[in-house]
């Protein structure tokens, strides 16, 4: 019997308040919306990491990011990178018989060949390396062969119709789809005409932006899921949606991105729930009952072992994973057994008691970030942008040492019961002190282990 398929669609920067279903201020996502009724909505699901490089590595290898070498997302020195004798989802899949592919949004390594996504088991790539690219103007990799954007293409069509072409010379065969768009990460580019719809509704410019972008992505996503009832495969096909991280929800060029993130405490880049929990739904009418919501805890580390097993492909017996195999509470045959989860990213080289969280059950413990471990220097910035439009001028990572920085004594840490405070409102650490102590503890056990300091 041909094995399922599987499409893991990942947006960028995309929180539960820009779904229509979670949001009654817009109808930017009439697809998303109708995928949650349809299929299995995870309400506690989450990132590995509050931005892309590290929460993509985790998503990939079912491993913290720490231990994989992607640690931050500047490409210059090579944060990003995937090590090499890491081994990929795609990897696996493609062992075990099944096509491949990328379309999209990589960055788990954007320079030096040897970390390019054809190097880590996908067969065919369409996209770019990096942590972002222009929407008309963009810079395009396709199977190695580059082209360049103008105005008349919008790259989130231009991914669209790639996983289009993919799934229609793959019908036949069981294939391994990720579709990674880089909506609605800045910048905030989109066609005027759906843009303005949002700002005679009375958003600001870089909000309807923001809308609009996702607009297109959700058109594309329902097109995708029509080709796979034209095609006679989407029964058997495993189709996921989720985003990297929370929403962006500072400025861009002068533009503001804050909007409604569902009362959810922070955004993209801290370990606030408005940070890591993402938003995940699942089709998979073979395998999967539909029109149901689970609280059951989830892990983007989660997905490397799950998807194997609900394949029936076996994983290496020497692979190291800190996932774990939830395809059983995804059928819903367990509840309430969530292993302890944890969380840690800031600048350059990791610093446990900064911008770090733990889950354990309903409590969750946060180390608030430290200002100076937060920082970029503005060589990194200058670099960031060049790489994006010249990453042909790098022949490799610099070499420049990382800026200095005196960090002062961290901030206390904060304790919440997720389950009584999803929005993380009240502080419990100091009503909770052993509590408190006891997840500090832990934490510093993980962050030890995974670093290997």
């Amino acid at each position: 019997m041909r094995k399922p398929n599987i499409i893991l669609i990942i947006a960028d920067d995309m929180g539960y308040g820009d779904f229509g279903i979670f949001n009654d201020q817009i109808s930017c996502t009439p697809h998303l919306d109708a995928l949650v009724n349809e299929g299995l909505c995870l309400t506690q699901h989450y990132s590995a990491a509050p931005v892309c490089a590290p929460a993509r590595a985790a998503l990939m290898t079912g491993r913290y990011a720490h231990r994989t070498g992607s640690i931050d997302t500047l490409e210059a020195r090579g944060l990003d990178r995937l090590r090499l004798e890491e081994r990929t989802l795609a990897d696996l899949l493609c062992g075990a018989g099944y096509a491949t592919a990328l379309v999209g949004k990589w960055h788990n390594g954007a320079l030096d060949r040897r970390y390019h996504p054809t190097a880590r088991g996908f067969g065919e790539f369409v996209g770019f390396q990096g942590g972002w690219n222009p929407y008309y103007r963009y810079r395009l990799d396709r199977n190695g062969s580059i082209e360049y954007g103008d105005r008349d293409n919008y790259l989130t069509d231009v991914f669209t119709d790639a996983a289009i072409d993919f799934i229609e010379r793959q019908r036949d065969e069981s294939f391994f789809l990720q579709l990674a768009y880089n909506a609605p990460h800045f910048p905030l580019e989109a066609p005027d005409a759906i843009a303005h719809k949002y700002t005679a509704m009375g958003f600001s410019l870089g909000v309807s932006l923001l809308y609009a972008m996702i607009e297109v992505m959700d058109a594309g996503i329902g097109r995708i899921m029509e080709k796979l009832d034209q095609l006679g495969i989407a029964d058997n096909s495993i189709l996921i949606f989720t985003s990297d991280n929370g929403p962006a929800l500072g400025d861009w060029n002068g533009f503001s991105q804050r909007r409604f993130n569902f009362g959810f405490n922070g955004g993209k880049g801290n370990t606030y729930e408005g940070g890591i929990r993402v938003p995940l739904i699942m089709r998979w009418p073979d395998g999967l009952d539909g029109n149901r919501r689970s609280d059951e805890m989830a892990h983007f580390a989660d997905w490397l072992p799950t998807l194997l097993n609900l394949v029936a492909v076996d994983a290496p017996e020497d692979l190291a994973l800190d996932g774990v195999d939830i395809s059983a509470a995804l059928r819903g045959e367990r509840g309430g057994i969530y292993p302890q989860r944890f969380w840690q990213w800031n600048r350059y080289t990791p610093v446990g008691a900064c911008n770090a969280a733990m889950r354990d059950g309903d409590w969750k413990l946060l180390r608030p970030q430290i200002k100076e471990a937060m920082e970029v220097s503005p060589l990194d910035t200058a670099l960031d942008h060049d790489i994006k439009y010249f990453p042909e001028h790098f022949d490799g990572v610099i070499s420049e040492p990382a800026p200095e920085r005196t960090l002062p004594e961290p901030p206390p840490a904060l304790l919440f019961n997720i389950a009584d405070d999803p929005y993380e409102q009240n502080d419990l650490a100091a009503r909770r002190p052993q509590k408190a102590a006891a997840m500090e503890a832990e934490l510093e056990r993980w962050f030890l282990d995974v670093t290997g300091i």
